[in-house]
């Protein structure tokens, strides 16, 4: 299949067409590349509590009626605000794009914002708040996200505080919105049962008169390091390793993916084995490569036994530290058939085909071929590996979370000094 191209509307808005011969499906993702990151202390929250407020209604539609409308055509709407992007996404049957588009269109433009909703949608997300404050795997993460970008954006929790976003007006969130989702901003990729030159007219009608608004520019995060513990009567200890990785665009993007593979990423993976089938010491362990445009985290969770969590992360420690070494190249390979099966896997479906494609074109200005990323993947040798890992471990920085029985506490200096000495 043909890489989608990319066309820009001349207020900024770039739009990007994936046809599929044969689905009888579309997916419609309108991705702002701006999210929680811009926010600042007074503001923090403010981004998913406007997500939330634009489903309250728009472009003269109810909330009900906004759901209504697009699944009385066998469609589905959402949406999900992250640190960097917030995405509307639609999933419908063949012709349901015309609607979608204009649906999506008013939530990112046209929403009612009345006072009484925003009143009762603060509860709802207030609750929201509590929800992840008493889920421990919730919270967890992050306690780890703090002790990692302490002071910054990355470091708040994206829900907010119930203090953040009871500062927020109408008036003030729809000054919000003009920044967050300004055209030179928005990506408005489809994918599926979709004609080029449809989705053009379609675009050009519902978010080409969109004007340009000021936004904040996101700030540096640097990776401050530390450690939070929290003694909590739980039945597990609940652990998350965090260190310094690099970003997206980073040209050893691909190392660092393949490093937490290797790692942390499945069931043949070193921390799987050596934690889980030979010492018994955690039911769930794993470890993911989290990344940002310009920075990123190598992380590892683990739920465990609060008399087992010091050696957790002795033995956590031991095996990043062991990754300093080249890897095996039957291990290696494993790890790149894994990763080369999740790129093309995500691409049998049409809404993460159209997402994957509006995060490209935000980061790089255009959608990659698959073929040329699997040939990234395939590049990484084991020296690669291994210097990444010693790069890494050269910041000398980590940001240990752990959230259980007091006895588990004892976790985060040992972690650290295990790793660093």
């Amino acid at each position: 299949m043909a890489t989608p191209r990319v066309h820009t509307l001349s207020n900024g808005v770039r739009v990007v067409c994936d046809p599929l011969p044969g689905w009888q499906t579309v997916a419609l993702s309108v991705v702002a590349g701006r999210g929680a990151r811009l926010e600042d202390a007074a503001r923090s929250g403010w981004s998913h509590l406007l997500e939330h407020m634009v489903f309250k209604g728009a472009g003269g539609r109810s909330a009900k009626a906004i759901v209504e409308v697009i699944e009385a055509g066998g469609g589905h709407i959402n949406a999900a605000t992250g640190y960097e992007r917030t995405s509307f996404q639609v999933r419908a049957l063949k012709g349901g794009l015309d609607l979608g588009s204009a649906v999506v269109a008013d939530l990112v433009q046209r929403p009612t914002m009345d006072a009484d909703d925003l009143a009762r949608e603060k509860q709802v997300v207030g609750q929201e708040i509590a929800e992840a404050a008493d889920t421990p795997d919730d919270l967890v993460f992050e306690l780890a996200q703090a002790a990692a970008f302490d002071g910054h954006a990355l470091g708040r929790p994206i829900l907010g505080t119930p203090a953040s976003i009871a500062t927020a007006t109408p008036q003030a969130l729809q000054a919000w919105r003009a920044g967050l989702y300004a055209p030179d901003a928005l990506v408005v990729s489809a994918a599926g049962a979709v004609d080029e030159d449809e989705l053009l007219a379609l675009a050009e009608r519902d978010f080409g008169a969109a004007r340009p608004a000021p936004a904040p520019d996101p700030q540096p995060a640097p990776f401050t390091g530390g450690a939070r513990t929290v003694a909590k009567r739980l039945e597990q200890a609940n652990v998350v390793l965090l260190l310094p990785a690099l970003g997206a665009a980073d040209p050893d993007y691909f190392t660092l993916r393949l490093l937490a593979e290797i790692l942390g990423g499945g069931m043949a993976s070193r921390l799987f084995q050596e934690a889980r089938e030979v010492r018994g010491l955690a039911y769930a362990i794993d470890a993911y490569a989290e990344t940002y445009c310009d920075t990123g985290v190598l992380g590892v969770f683990a739920g465990c036994a609060a008399g087992d969590a010091v050696e957790l992360a002795q033995v956590t420690a031991q095996e990043i530290r062991g990754l300093t070494e080249p890897v095996a190249e039957a291990e290696l390979s494993r790890a790149k058939a894994q990763l080369k099966a999740g790129l093309f896997m995500g691409r049998e479906a049409a809404l993460a085909r159209a997402e994957h494609a509006a995060g490209q074109v935000l980061l790089f200005g255009a959608p990659l071929d698959p073929n040329e990323l699997a040939a990234e993947i395939d590049a990484v040798t084991p020296e690669r590996i291994a210097a990444l890992t010693a790069r890494i471990l050269a910041e000398r920085k980590a940001a240990v979370a752990v959230l259980g029985p007091k006895a588990a506490l004892a976790a985060a200096p040992v972690f650290e000094e295990a790793l660093f000495g």
